[in-house]
């Protein structure tokens, strides 16, 4: 196995000067080429984190002999073809979330990887959360039981990117993003739930939309502002479990419960993190130190950085210190749950996964 990595960047916007900093504190990577489709971006980046190489455009990127894996930073449409383009050429892939801005584009990238025997990893940063471990843990000594409903929930009273004052106009474009506050942020605790439950098979879907609340017109205008501000949903199982969702960017609401996951045997709220059972005539709340947890997983077990951050522990996969956890399985399932609910809130009725597979198109844009 190698013993460092030598990554190159593609999408030199706020994500990905975000990753680029991620790395330079990751012993074993290397940030080695920048890409980005406007070159000037690429240079300036290059320029500001000493990064030896910048392109326009990210062909001569991942045809170079010195990068070993990619980062893909750029909006949800074009994960497609700069993916498809690094994995032809023989790179490991590090893609943003959601994997891609439909189900189709996302099942092409796995299955690509697949083909291609390299790894596709997906920033799916609460997966490596301590609640998440924590939980796991409890799940795999069967303090839960058996698993049979999760609940998946994502607040924000106003805080839809651009109209409310952060973020570009691309994260509120269908064109660009394939949807809202489902892709941008329900993939982070869908996914998280996903993992717990083992990833079981989707049988059907059943959701809606809504973009309501009021926004600034002028604002909104420029935007451009076609994708959904709240999403709920419903999904089934093919082993009987169940899940239901809910995404908001905005809503007139003080907070939400946080995602929650319930067995047979006792169940965990995993924010703020929390553990209930209930013995003979009591009902026992527990509360968990996850900082001192935290600790001893890399103090004693030694697996806590590999286990605990998305960036390290696709380092530490690719140099076969761990195996990679199954980031692009949980966010394909994800995608097709999503896209479920989008299919699912225009026709008003519930859908099968299979029906939502047949439906998907591609949305990804030129590379």
């Amino acid at each position: 196995m190698p013993d460092s990595i030598r990554i190159g960047i593609i999408g030199c916007g706020v994500i990905g000067r975000s990753h680029i900093g991620c790395y330079r504190h990751i012993p074993g990577a290397t940030v080695v080429a920048c890409a980005s489709l406007d070159g000037a971006s690429a240079r300036a980046t290059a320029a500001e984190f000493a990064i030896p190489h910048s392109h326009a455009g990210y062909h001569e990127l991942v045809a170079r002999d010195d990068v070993d894996a990619v980062d893909v930073c750029l909006h949800n449409n074009l994960h497609l073809p700069a993916t498809l383009a690094a994995l032809a050429a023989g790179k490991h892939v590090y893609c943003e979330k959601p994997l891609a801005g439909s189900y189709h584009d996302a099942l092409s990238m796995v299955a690509a990887a697949r083909r291609h025997r390299r790894m596709l990893h997906v920033q799916l940063s609460l997966v490596f959360a301590n609640e998440t471990r924590a939980a796991k843990q409890l799940i795999d000594a069967g303090e839960l039981g058996e698993l049979y409903h999760a609940r998946s929930s994502g607040f924000r009273r106003r805080g839809r990117p651009y109209v409310d004052g952060h973020g570009s106009p691309a994260f509120v474009r269908r064109r660009d993003a394939g949807g809202g506050a489902l892709l941008d942020m329900g993939v982070y605790h869908l996914t998280q739930l996903l993992y717990l439950l083992g990833n079981p098979e989707v049988a059907t879907i059943s959701g809606t939309t809504y973009q309501k609340t009021a926004m600034d017109a002028e604002r909104a205008a420029r935007a451009g502002y076609d994708v959904e501000e709240l999403a709920l949903g419903l999904v089934r199982f093919a082993n009987g479990a169940t899940l239901d969702l809910i995404e908001a960017w905005a809503m007139h609401l003080g907070s939400l419960d946080g995602s929650s996951l319930i067995g047979t045997r006792g169940g965990v709220r995993l924010s703020p993190f929390a553990f209930y059972r209930s013995l003979g005539e009591l009902d026992c709340d527990a509360q968990t130190d996850l900082g001192a947890a935290r600790f001893r997983w890399n103090a004693v077990r030694g697996d806590g950085d590999d286990l605990g951050d998305t960036h390290r522990h696709w380092i530490a996969a690719l140099l076969g210190r761990v195996p990679l956890l199954p980031t692009a399985e949980l966010a394909l399932a994800a995608m097709l749950i999503s896209e479920g609910i989008y299919r699912s809130s225009q026709l008003r009725r519930e859908v099968a996964a299979a029906e939502v597979a047949e439906h998907s198109v591609s949305t990804a844009l030129p590379g």
